[in-house]
């Protein structure tokens, strides 16, 4: 009886799930192996991806660096964030919350007011007498907007790690002699990982896959492999190859995932599942 129940309650899940995920993974998978004339089955999609390999290591390598620099940001604000009273942390919460209601569009065209050349801060140099600066169409500026779009995703995950230690661990390690150093590196930075994975999973993700940002704030250089995707669906008339791109895409967050599964463990006790 309580798993027909269980069964007859989860039926909008298991609905949702098929037709807006596993029907979409299908279509990709089917457009990724034809032909984009014939429609036959075909690798022929599959053997061009070498072609773009160059954008696809450029979006690994910026959302890399984007998400490392999200952790050095991030853990000392999840970090504090954890060690406040309750009120203070509701309200930290808030405020890290905050820009995430705001569109993601808004938040990246901000980005390109403040950095262009006729931006606020070019013009705030020159009121100064100091020499305006290229501050946008660089990769510089393409993982900045990235650090800035994603960093919440990184506060909150090491955020609920942290606020989940027991304190009585740390009390023990500095009994026996350890400072606050070695009670950070021995106790605390161990089982803070699953967030620490956590959070570079769940900015690596976006990241890599991001297209209005490179557009926005980087120059006709940069191109990642959200640009090129896009480009293929929106004006390259090849359904079929932007498919084979995204599949490629796909495979990466699902090995992604994987890592932060095996490794990252669970957010209760940090064991691996």
């Amino acid at each position: 009886m309580k798993k027909n129940k269980s069964v007859l309650l989860s039926a909008p899940y298991i609905l949702w799930m098929v037709i807006f995920t596993l029907i979409p993974l299908c279509v990709v998978l089917y457009y990724a192996l034809t032909d984009v004339e014939t429609g036959a089955f075909s690798v022929k999609n599959m053997e061009n991806l070498v072609l773009y390999l160059p954008a696809f290591w450029r979006s690994i390598l910026y959302s890399l660096v984007s998400a490392l620099i999200c952790l050095v940001i991030g853990y000392p604000v999840a970090y504090y964030m954890a060690h406040c009273s309750p009120t203070a942390q509701k309200f930290l919460y808030m405020l890290v919350m905050l820009p995430m209601c705001m569109s993601f569009l808004l938040r990246t065209l901000a980005w390109v007011g403040l950095l262009q050349d006729t931006g606020i801060i070019n013009n705030f140099l020159d009121m100064l007498g100091l020499p305006r600066l290229s501050l946008i169409r660089t990769p510089g500026a393409v993982i900045l907007g990235m650090v800035y779009n994603y960093l919440p995703y990184m506060i909150l995950p090491l955020y609920s790690i942290i606020v989940k230690i027991d304190h009585r661990l740390i009390e023990a390690a500095e009994d026996l002699g350890c400072n606050g150093v070695q009670v950070f590196a021995r106790v605390v930075l161990p089982l803070s990982m699953p967030g620490i994975l956590s959070g570079i999973t769940m900015v690596f993700v976006p990241a890599v896959s991001t297209f209005y940002i490179s557009n926005k704030l980087g120059s006709t250089d940069i191109v990642l492999i959200g640009d090129i995707i896009e480009r293929q669906f929106k004006q390259g008339d090849n359904a079929n190859m932007g498919a084979a791109l995204s599949l490629l895409l796909m495979i990466l967050v699902f090995v992604c995932t994987g890592i932060m599964n095996r490794f990252g463990g669970d957010e209760e006790g940090g064991v691996p599942v």
